[in-house]
């Protein structure tokens, strides 16, 4: 699992979203989460804590090539 964690001069506040990779046979696939939490260190944690459950809607959307610009986007509801 590879997260990606941007860190900006201020803490951003509002929906937040969490950069990731999954493998895909020898390559990565980027894929990312927008949440609802407002900062990236609740929106990692909650990243972290259902990676399981995450991975595996990353990896259907994979299988069903739901796509946009070759990054998989999944979101919080």
């Amino acid at each position: 699992m590879h997260i990606e964690s941007r860190t900006t001069p201020k803490p951003a506040q509002g929906p937040q979203t969490v950069l990731f990779e999954i493998a895909n046979g020898n390559a990565r696939q980027p894929c990312s989460l927008k949440t609802k939490f407002l900062t990236q260190n609740q929106a990692s944690r909650y990243l972290r804590q259902n990676w399981n459950r995450i991975e595996q809607m990353a990896r259907d959307c994979l299988a069903r090539e739901c796509m946009e610009d070759g990054r998989i986007n999944l979101v919080m509801i």
